[in-house]
């Protein structure tokens, strides 16, 4: 048995100019940082060669590997050329909660289908190749910086070229200021799953809009914005630009936010919260604060009174996708 780990994300300002639409024409950028909560995919042989079985959040035993449900698997499986083998996916996040899960899923079984077949990837070539399946052949309306994300680890500022390119930059900081950001960060599920498909179709369309084309590109500069404030180890405005980039997303589509984030956002923000936004396409899923350390109990007291939130502790980590075990019959 094989098995890899491979982490969700967390976006701070950029969402939406990771979409080929807005990035070839004006460039896009997006900080991110990948947290210690992954998706767990093992693989191995079937002792029956002759069937495929998959497990995920069902259960599939194919003879063929064309009549995998899972298009994601079936995609990557079919391109490959791999059957007769078990695969199981785990997360400790559930899929439609703004981490990302999707593309964590197709970085992760790319790595774990390469990795089973003894081939050594780059993370570079791990996130444009989950990249290409997911927006190139299963035409997800989705962008670049979850793959990359995923695939890299680390707290990182990533840019996407014009020409379709990506680079992947670490923010270098001190230790100290490191820990204070990771500390002064507190997420809360909302308890609602969503498909983000729809929300992401109507951002992608509206994206040609000069008001909404304009406000991505506000949201690009809050993300270098921020990029230079955590190099210079300043924190001082970091929730201010959440708070700033929360506005300018809920201008881009339907349906980012509703009447019960919205409350929760008053809520944290007359609690002692600098900033915060929704993570991922919106409509659901989790809410991150920037709020002091001094403050965050009343905070975590006052959501779950008022509106049943409860907090969900994460750290940062800086690993991305990789394998945590592999049995004997890889050493042979």
């Amino acid at each position: 048995m094989l098995i890899t780990k491979t982490p969700f994300r967390i976006s701070f300002a950029g969402g939406g100019s990771d979409m080929a639409s807005f990035y070839e024409e004006h460039g896009g950028c997006v900080l991110s940082t990948s947290i210690n909560k992954y998706m767990y995919i093992s693989i191995h042989p079937y002792f029956n060669p002759n069937y495929t079985v998959l497990k995920y959040s069902k259960n599939e035993i194919v003879k063929h590997i064309k009549d995998i449900e899972h298009k994601i698997i079936n995609c990557i499986l079919n391109d490959k050329n791999i059957s007769g083998v078990e695969i199981v996916s785990t997360a400790d996040v559930p899929g439609g909660t703004g981490l990302g899960s999707s593309s964590t899923f197709t970085v992760g079984l790319l790595n774990t289908i390469y990795s089973y077949i003894g081939k050594y990837v780059s993370k570079d070539k791990l996130a444009h190749e989950a990249c290409d399946v997911e927006i190139n052949k299963l035409l997800s309306p989705i962008g670049k910086q979850d793959q990359y994300a995923a695939s890299y680890g680390g707290l990182n500022f990533i840019k996407f070229n014009k020409d379709g390119s990506v680079s992947v930059s670490p923010i270098i900081m001190k230790g100290n200021i490191y820990k204070e950001l990771q500390n002064n960060l507190m997420m809360f599920y909302t308890g609602k799953m969503r498909s983000a498909n729809d929300i992401l179709s109507e951002q992608k369309k509206n994206i040609t809009q000069e008001d909404k084309a304009n406000n991505l590109k506000k949201m690009c500069a809050l993300a270098q914005n921020m990029k230079l404030s955590l190099e210079d180890n300043d924190l001082s405005s970091f929730g201010k630009y959440l708070n700033e980039g929360w506005i300018l997303k809920k201008t881009l589509a339907k349906g980012i936010s509703n009447i019960d984030i919205d409350k929760a956002y008053e809520i944290a923000l007359n609690t002692g919260a600098k900033g915060g936004k929704l993570l991922g396409a919106g409509g659901g899923g989790f809410l991150l604060f920037y709020c002091e350390k001094n403050k965050q109990e009343i905070l975590t007291q006052k959501l779950k009174r008022e509106l049943n939130i409860e907090k969900f502790d994460f750290k940062f980590e800086h690993d991305g996708s990789s394998v945590i075990y592999i049995g004997d019959k890889y050493w042979d």
